[in-house]
């Protein structure tokens, strides 16, 4: 039984050294190539720190664990909210003032809705998961051409100044390490997804609680280490633009991807209990950031310890039965 945990500590830890690996080799191909510092923000860094969720999720639907891909996907929203952003708060209370967090927090709550329709009857279809991924598609194009007439954004302009304090890298170094971190990603998720499994499968666990739990927060932790560094640095408008940006990326691509390899018929509980509080959590987050109809508001570290204890409150009605 040991086999198991060692491949699940070891996927964790290499999964999060392996995306950072590929994120700093994307960005510099992608540098050398011409490619600007806000579009490689959007999307080499995007795409990179939500790697893990989207290589996780899909490993798991092509082993045939669907519950796993869609736990670690919704786990990870749960996880970005309750856990990394009020963690974040507490360290530095996070002022909203983004317009691109703006028009952003509508857009994650529609696009949260619409994947709750799509699962309401308890199953995620490939239809209804090319649609999520047509969405996040559509998120993109948006992302790009607003980014493009915002220029003077807090958002943009820190994901300039991150590139721009990168150390130049050959191009062979930076496609050894994209090609590298590719590969590491890929076999460290196959690696935790197993481990996971047997362990789910050894306590009795199901699946669907250790994709909510462990996965997600193990995939979780690039998000957690940007904003905690974000906030200490004082870039918590960085710190709250890449927690919405992940929890996008979850609701749509990761979901989005892990329906189109294997549909999935769910347990009730998904909807009635995980996306429920997934809707509170988002619901909450847009109430937080906003004060009054124009006035951008702030998440305090009062706000942020009720977003843990509703974090934890979660956790233990998952985890109840085996404590």
């Amino acid at each position: 039984m040991l086999l198991p945990y060692i491949a699940l500590i070891a996927g964790l830890v290499i999964l999060v050294g392996s995306a950072d690996y590929f994120v700093k080799g994307a960005s510099s191909i992608a540098k050398t190539m011409g490619m600007s510092p806000l579009l490689i923000g959007i999307l080499i860094i995007g795409f990179g720190t939500s790697a893990p969720e989207m290589i996780v999720s899909a490993i798991s639907s092509l082993n045939g664990s669907p519950t796993v891909a869609l736990g670690n996907a919704y786990g990870s929203i749960i996880t970005n909210i309750g856990l990394i952003l009020g963690i974040t708060a507490l360290i530095k209370p996070i002022a909203v003032t983004s317009t691109v967090i703006k028009k952003e927090l509508p857009i994650l709550f529609v696009a949260t809705l619409i994947s709750a329709w799509m699962i309401a009857d308890n199953c995620l279809s490939r239809d209804n998961a090319w649609i999520l991924l047509l969405l996040f598609g559509l998120y993109i194009l948006w992302s790009i051409w607003n980014a493009n007439r915002q220029q003077e954004d807090p958002l943009s302009t820190s994901f300039t100044e991150n590139l721009d304090n990168q150390p130049d890298m050959s191009l062979n170094r930076a496609i050894v390490y994209m090609l590298g971190g590719l590969i590491a990603l890929m076999a460290s998720s196959e690696a935790l997804v197993w481990g996971a499994v047997k362990i789910a499968e050894y306590f009795g666990v199901s699946d669907l609680v250790i994709g909510l739990t462990i996965v997600a927060v193990g995939t979780s932790l690039p998000e957690l280490a940007t904003s905690i560094i974000a906030a200490r640095r004082g870039e918590t408008d960085l710190a709250m633009g890449n927690l919405i940006g992940s929890n996008m990326f979850n609701i749509l691509a990761v979901v989005g991807i892990s329906g189109v390899i294997l549909p999935a018929h769910l347990n009730p509980e998904v909807f009635e209990r995980d996306m429920m509080v997934i809707i509170t959590f988002t619901l909450s987050l847009f109430i937080l950031g906003y004060d009054g109809k124009t006035k951008p508001g702030r998440i305090s570290r009062v706000d942020g310890t009720l977003l843990l204890i509703g974090y934890i409150a979660y956790s233990y009605v998952l985890l109840r039965k085996f404590l």
